[in-house]
C-alpha cells in the first residue's frame, strides 16, 4: 500500500510540469503587458520598461519557464503576484479553504440528493417518479452553473428575501452557492446511482437475499448498494475535483473570495505566477482526490487490496 502511494505521488511531478508548461506557454503568448497592467495606464514608459526588467518579462520563454521551475524546485517558491507584490502561496492558502468548503458543501449535498433519488429510480424503474427524475437530472446536468446561480438569487434573495445573495461566512451565505455548485453533480450522482443499482439488484444473490426472505430493505441497503458502491465512489470522486475547478463561476456570481475568483482576478491583469499557482493547486487537489478514491476502494472491496500489496 505504502509503494503505491509514494508511486502515485511520484506521477504528480510530469503532470505538474505538463500542466505548469501548459499555462506558462498560454499566458506567454496572451496580448498584454503585465508592466503595464502593475503600474496602471498611466504610468511613464520608462518605468515600464525598468518593470518589466525587474520583472524578467524580457527574457526569452524557455529562460522565463526555467527560472520559474527553478525556484519551485529548490526553494518551494511560487514567486509574487505582479499585482498585489505578495507570495503566491501567501494568496492561495488564504483562500483555499473557502473553496475547499464550497466544493465540500456541494458534494454533500449532491450525495443526500443523489443516492437516494438514484436507488429509489432504480428500484422503480420506468415508473413516473423514474420517468420524471431522468428528465430532472438531465435538466441538471444540461443548466449552467451561472444561469442557475442567478436564477437562485433572483428568487430567494431578491424576490422573496430569504437568502443572502453574497458571501460565505454564515451558514445562510453558504446555501445558494453549494446549490448552484452542486446540481449538476446532484443529476450525475443519480443517473450513475441508478445505473450501479440496476446490474446488482439483476446478480443472483440478490434473488438469493429474496428467496432467504430478508426484507427488501436489507437487500437493497446492504446487499444491493454495498456492491453498487465503486461507481458511485469513483464519479464522486471526479466530481469533487471538478467541483474545486469548477467554483470559478461561483466564486464570481456570489461574491466568494475563493481561489476561482482570485484566478479570474488574475486572468484579466495578466498576473501570471498567480495563475499558474491556482492552476497548480486545482490540479493537486485533483489528483489528491484521485488518490483518496483508489484507497477508498480498498476498504469497499477488500478483494481490490490485493492489488496495493
Amino acid at each position: 500500500m505504502t509503494k503505491y502511494v509514494i508511486k502515485r505521488i511520484l506521477f504528480l511531478i510530469p503532470i505538474m510540469l505538463g500542466v505548469s508548461f501548459i499555462v506558462f506557454a498560454l499566458l506567454y503568448i496572451t496580448p498584454g503587458d503585465p508592466a503595464r497592467n502593475a503600474l496602471g495606464p498611466s504610468a511613464p514608459e520608462e518605468a515600464v520598461v525598468q518593470l518589466r526588467e525587474e520583472m524578467g518579462l524580457d527574457d526569452p520563454f524557455l529562460v522565463q519557464y526555467g527560472r520559474y521551475l527553478k525556484n519551485i524546485a529548490t526553494k518551494g517558491d511560487l514567486g509574487s503576484s505582479y499585482i498585489s507584490k505578495l507570495p503566491v502561496s501567501q494568496e492561495i492558502l488564504s483562500r483555499a479553504g473557502t473553496t475547499i468548503r464550497l466544493a465540500f458543501f456541494a458534494i454533500i449535498f449532491a450525495l443526500l440528493l443523489g443516492v437516494p433519488i438514484g436507488i429509489i429510480s432504480a428500484i422503480k424503474q420506468y415508473s413516473i417518479f423514474d420517468n420524471i427524475t431522468m428528465i430532472f437530472a438531465l435538466i441538471g446536468i444540461s443548466m449552467p452553473v451561472f444561469w442557475l446561480g442567478l436564477l437562485l438569487i433572483m428568487l430567494f434573495s431578491v424576490q422573496l428575501g430569504w437568502l443572502p445573495a453574497s458571501g460565505f461566512s454564515t451558514p445562510a451565505q453558504m446555501i445558494l452557492p453549494s446549490i448552484a455548485l452542486g446540481a449538476q453533480s446532484v443529476s450525475v450522482i443519480t443517473r450513475m446511482t441508478r445505473s450501479s443499482m440496476l446490474e446488482v439488484i439483476r446478480k443472483d444473490y440478490i434473488k438469493t437475499a429474496r428467496a432467504k426472505g430478508q426484507r427488501e430493505n436489507v437487500v437493497i441497503w446492504r446487499h444491493a448498494l454495498g456492491n453498487a458502491l465503486i461507481p458511485i465512489i469513483t464519479i464522486t470522486g471526479i466530481q469533487f475535483g471538478q467541483l474545486m475547478g469548477g467554483a470559478l463561476m461561483t466564486e464570481v456570481i456570489f461574491s466568494i473570495p475563493g481561489i476561482g475568483r482570485l484566478m479570474v482576478d488574475s486572468i484579466k491583469m495578466r498576473d501570471a505566477p498567480m495563475v499558474l499557482g491556482c492552476v497548480l493547486f486545482v490540479a493537486v487537489a485533483f489528483a489528491i482526490v484521485n488518490l483518496v478514491v483508489d484507497l477508498l476502494y480498498t476498504f469497499v472491496d477488500p478483494r481490490i487490496k490485493t492489488k496495493y500489496v
